[in-house]
Order: structure tokens, then sequence, then C-alpha cells
């Protein structure tokens, strides 16, 4: 189904405010989803990924378990909520990309319109890497080759001597990557919205599934206790930095994907009881994760000292060596394994097709590039920066700042610095170089009260939280 979404500038706005870039095209008639379910999911589909899987559960150990989910929540109800209803009016009201989008708020603002869109450009290629290692290892744990997990030096081995290869890795993230761009030929209603309405609800039971059975074993519930009971002493600056750090990037913010996907969303739909329907998925799926690893470490370690240093593994060795490791050793661990990694596979599927459909978007509505050809040519720019970043581990591994690989130095690059500017610029936009009240009423937003403190968040609040995750990730590194 087609309609026509089209883009209003505010009314009443000043010159260069709220008006289209000079020359830009008004927005052809695209596919949007089919109505709110599909969106809803689509969108939840997006935020829900790898971060919720590797990241959440790792700070969530590191910051004081049930105070660190304590500040995430009420930051995601907040700060977050705020963010996430912004880009998708902004994508609503406009019916644009995120070119097209900025620049007819403000014709001033076009250049963010090509810095938002370089986050998905750097940040796709590797995620369809890390994407290629989680298909390895639902290989390795369907056929039976979990003996190379039986200590954790050994699935440190395992995985190290497999990401040093350099054609394995490249065949795997070769099969994801083929995978999302399928997903995205289709279009919004025959591929992201079809495909999302198939996985999201899998995702919901096989989360749910494993949290259960990992809550089950034998010395488990001094992991939940861990995750659900805050003690206000953990409470730190680093807490509440790490809670926003990670609500920025759970909920997809800054990289173009709400905006795009907003630019999709019918204008019968409401804004803000998705906006709550989105928020509240990511959060529970990030809250069940962390329920399928914290227990299972308390679990396999006995607790104690030995839990507490196998939570400290962050990233790709908590995903990779730790809970390979741990599921090992579990009864049935052959089968956990299995699903747990198929959990992750389709979570990186659908945030990484959001990512595609943020650049593929832009093609098509900025340089009227049909879909088909739009995806191959995002499909070679994958396999370019991807094959980089897959090499940096192997042939490539002198290549390198710091301590970082090719593909920390993306990650570093997209996370920490170009999200946060994105964010920033956006909300200042947003907030004084637009009618802020014309994307208020986009949102349907009507009662004096929450407009006002709407507008409160946005000019100044998130900017400073922003402007903090932007210094946290220069000068420490979560």
């Amino acid at each position: 189904m087609e309609e026509e979404l089209q883009a209003s500038a505010p009314e009443g706005a000043a010159e260069g405010e709220g008006q289209p870039a000079e020359g830009a095209q008004s927005p052809k008639k695209h596919t949007g989803f089919t109505g709110k379910l599909g969106f809803v999911l689509a969108a939840a589909g997006s935020a829900v990924g790898l971060g919720n899987l590797w990241r959440f559960p790792y700070l969530t150990a590191k910051y004081g378990g049930g105070m660190f989910l304590l500040c995430y929540i009420a930051l995601a109800a907040t700060f977050g909520f705020c963010l996430l209803i912004l880009e998708i009016a902004i994508g609503r009201k406009t019916g644009k990309g995120v070119i097209g989008a900025f620049a007819a708020l403000n014709k001033k603002f076009k250049w963010l319109g090509f810095f938002c869109l370089v986050v998905p450009v750097i940040i796709v290629p590797y995620y369809c890497v890390i994407g290629g290692w989680v298909i390895k290892y639902i290989w390795a744990f369907a056929s039976g080759d979990t003996a190379a997990f039986a200590s954790q030096d050994a699935a440190g081995q395992y995985f190290s001597a497999f990401t040093g290869n350099a054609w394995q890795p490249l065949l795997f993230f070769f099969v994801f990557s083929v995978a999302t761009v399928f997903v995205v030929v289709f279009g919004v209603q025959k591929g992201i919205e079809r495909v999302s309405k198939v996985l999201m609800p899998l995702l919901a039971v096989l989360a749910v599934a494993l949290a259960v059975y990992a809550c089950c074993q034998p010395g488990a519930l001094e992991g939940v206790k861990k995750l659900f009971v805050p003690d206000f002493a953990d409470f730190r600056a680093e807490t509440l930095l790490a809670a926003l750090g990670q609500l920025f990037y759970s909920l997809s913010l800054a990289m173009g994907i709400m905006i795009t996907y907003g630019s999709y969303m019918k204008k019968s739909a409401k804004i803000q009881p998705a906006g709550v329907q989105i928020a509240v998925c990511d959060s529970l799926f990030a809250v069940f994760a962390s329920l399928i690893v914290i227990p299972s470490i308390f679990s396999a370690t006995g607790g104690g000292a030995a839990a507490e240093s196998a939570m400290n593994s962050s990233g790709p060795s908590l995903m990779f060596v730790v809970l390979p490791q741990m599921f090992g050793g579990m009864p049935g661990g052959r089968i956990i394994g299995t699903v747990f990694f198929v959990l992750v596979l389709f979570a990186a599927l659908t945030s990484s097709i959001s990512l595609v459909e943020a650049i593929v978007a832009v093609l098509r509505q900025n340089l009227h590039v049909k879909r088909l050809p739009a995806c191959l040519a995002v499909f070679a720019l994958i396999l370019v920066l991807g094959t980089l970043s897959s090499l940096g581990f192997g042939p490539l591994s002198f290549i390198h700042i710091g301590d970082k690989s090719v593909l920390d130095i993306f990650d570093y690059a997209a996370n920490s610095i170009l999200m946060p500017v994105v964010a920033i610029a956006t909300c200042l936009l947003a907030g004084f170089f637009t009618k802020t009240d014309s994307l208020l009423d986009e949102m349907e937003m009507r009662r004096k009260g929450y407009r006002m403190y709407y507008k409160i968040m946005i000019r100044y609040i998130a900017p400073v939280c922003m402007a903090a995750i932007l210094i946290g990730g220069i000068f420490i590194p979560l």
C-alpha cells in the first residue's frame, strides 16, 4: 500500500527556518508501514540489537546491578523517550530521510543530514562482521563443537583463532550481509515489516525461555538478586553516565533510523503511544538479556569473586568467550548455546536491516536511485569497509590506534564521537532553530505542562546529558 507522506513546514517560521533547502525536491510517494504494529515492531527491532545482549548485561554488572537498572529505567522514561519521539516526529513531519528532513526544518542544517548519514555508513559494515561471528557460533554449538569451550582459556583461543583467520570470518560476514540486504531489497512492507513481524515475536519467545532456564539453574538466584535489588551505596556519577550512554545507543538514536522509519509512519498513527511501546520493548529485552547472562554466570562460577571477574568481561569477550564456556558446562549446554546465538542473530539482523534502510532511503530520495541499485551500492560499501574490519584481527592487525583494531576504531568514531554530536545538533535545531511547537503538534502533545516539559528537556537537559556522553566517551571510555 502506498501513501503520500507530505512534508509540511512549521507555520510562522522565520526566514530560513522550517523551509525546504533551496533546490530540494518535494517528497515523492513512497511505501510506508501498513499500520502502527508494523512500525512499532520494525522500530523496536532496530533498537533491540547487540548492544542489549553484550553491552547492557556487562554495564549492569559493572555499575551496581539493580542501581544501574534503576537509573536506566528512569532515564528511559524521560531523556530517552523525548529524543525517541523527537526523531520520529521529524521523520513523519517532513516525510524524508535524514538529509532531506533536516534541510526541510531549516536549510542551514542540511549539513547535519550528511553528518548523520555517516553514522550508519560506519556502523553497518562492522555490525555485519559481528553478525558473521554469531553465525559461526551457531554452527559451532549446533554441530556439537562444544569441546572447544571446555575452559575460558580454550574458548578464548577458539575465538582468537577464528577471528585471526583470513577467509573464514569473511565467509560468515558475507552470509550475514547478504541476508540483511536481501530483506531491504523487498522494501518497507514486503521486506522490513514482514520480517519484523516474524522475528520480533520469535525474539520475545526465545528471550523469555532462555531467561527462565537460566534463572532455574543452581545458584542463579544470586544473579537475579544482583540485577533487581538496588544498593544505593553503588550509585556513582559513572553509574548514571553509563546508563545514559547505554540508553542512547540502545534506542537507535542519532543514526537516522528513527527519522527514516518515522517518514514511513502513517499520519493516523499516534507517535507518543508508539514511542512508549518501542522504549518498553527495548527495555524489557535488555532486562531479559541480563536475566540470561548474569544468572548463568553466577550459576556456572558459584558466585563471589569468580562471578565478578567473569562479568567484568566486556563486548566480544563476554559474548564469544565467557558465555560459550558457561553454556558448555551447563546441562543441555549445546542446545542452550545454539538457541542463545540464534536469539543474538535475530537481534543483530533486525538492527542491521534498519541501518541499511537509513542509507538506502537517502540514495532513493536524494539521488533518485531505484531500490535495487541503491541496495547493491550499500552492499558494495558494506563489503569494502566490513572486509577491513574483519581482516583487522588477522592480516591487517598491524593497523591500530593504541589498542584499538580497525573495528574498534570504527565503533569508537561512531558511538563516542559522531552520535553524541548529531544528537546535540538535532536538539539545538528542534529547540531553537525551527518552530518547536510544530513538532509538538506532530506528536499531538496538547497539554501545556507536557509541552513546557518537552521544550526544557530538548533545549537544555538533553544537550547537557549528551555533552556528558561525548566527554565521557573521549576521556572516560566505558
